[in-house]
């Protein structure tokens, strides 16, 4: 007799594990195992807004639109071009990003610390200039600030319209006061603590971004050539898809991808929340004797 055939469940075990191998290294499972449950006080108690948004799959949907997005800042997409790596390891990037958040949101206070001292040191190193003749580094507070909000503004925008359970106006603001609390600590002055300061500060940004040729490569990169295996390629289209259609429509000009119409548009959404669906079925652990299938919102508010 030859093997049983797979079940839905070991399906969900086997593209959980690879997602998981991917976004947390081959360290993944003592990095995990560390943040969660070493004991002692965290940053954010279990009932922050933070953890709920930075622990959905969404993240997935909006880390990529955060890349995008923060591509647009000449001076950040030249020290990101320079000194990050992204293209010659954009896995190991991943890792460290991902690790980064899950240390500051669910870790320990003490690793919490340790993690954006690290930061820091690296961010102090990160010098140079940019094509357009102007000097960086990657220590200023303004350029930091910068990073800060079109993270924070992508997360949200995700998590609105792929969450599992997006929050309320006054959960969102309690987001964005918890994430001030880790820009602080990396060197950011007065970030945002509402959403309506968010917006104030990314508005205040605007006059000074747009597509430079190493912003359009990334987003070609990102969207078009990325280092997944084929069979990855068709949801990871849909992911990216999702991601884009989060994109404000003056920064989709500024990259250069095509404008949708409301159809286009829509069709998109779909397609971002079936990708994080799927991604969220595979990375929960089934329940005893159950067989769960991904179910996608077709849609989502969203505080543009």
């Amino acid at each position: 007799m030859g093997w049983p055939p797979p079940t839905v469940d070991d399906l969900r075990e086997r593209l959980g594990s690879e997602l998981f191998r991917r976004v947390a290294g081959p360290s993944g499972e003592r990095t995990r195992a560390r943040i969660h449950e070493t004991p002692g006080p965290r940053w954010f108690g279990p009932d922050r807004p933070i953890r709920t948004v930075h622990g959905d799959a969404a993240m997935f949907a909006g880390g990529l639109t955060a890349l995008l997005l923060q591509s647009l800042h000449p001076l950040a997409m030249a020290a990101v071009a320079a000194h990050s790596g992204f293209r010659g390891d954009p896995w190991g990037r991943l890792q460290r990003t991902s690790t980064f958040l899950a240390v500051t949101t669910f870790g320990t206070a003490s690793d919490a610390r340790c993690a954006v001292e690290r930061v820091r040191a690296v961010h102090e190193r990160v010098r140079g200039t940019a094509p357009d003749g102007r000097a960086y580094h990657a220590s200023d507070p303004y350029l930091l600030g910068w990073v800060h909000v079109a993270e924070v503004d992508s997360f949200l925008r995700a998590h609105q319209s792929y969450g599992a359970s997006p929050l309320d106006p006054a959960g969102y603001d309690g987001y964005v006061a918890d994430t001030a609390r880790i820009a602080e600590e990396l060197g950011v002055e007065r970030p945002p603590r509402s959403l309506a300061e968010l917006a104030r500060q990314l508005e205040a940004y605007r006059g000074e971004l747009y597509g430079t040729r190493e912003a359009r490569e990334t987003a070609r990169f990102l969207l078009l050539s990325p280092p997944i295996p084929w069979q990855a390629r068709p949801p990871y289209a849909l992911l990216a898809a999702g991601a884009v259609e989060l994109l404000p429509s003056w920064a989709r000009g500024q990259l250069g991808l095509p404008s949708l119409n409301r159809p286009a548009r829509a069709a998109a959404r779909v397609g971002g929340g079936l990708a994080t669906a799927g991604i969220r079925w595979a990375m929960s652990p089934a329940p005893p004797g159950a067989v769960t299938l991904p179910r996608a919102r077709p849609g989502g508010s969203s505080h543009r």
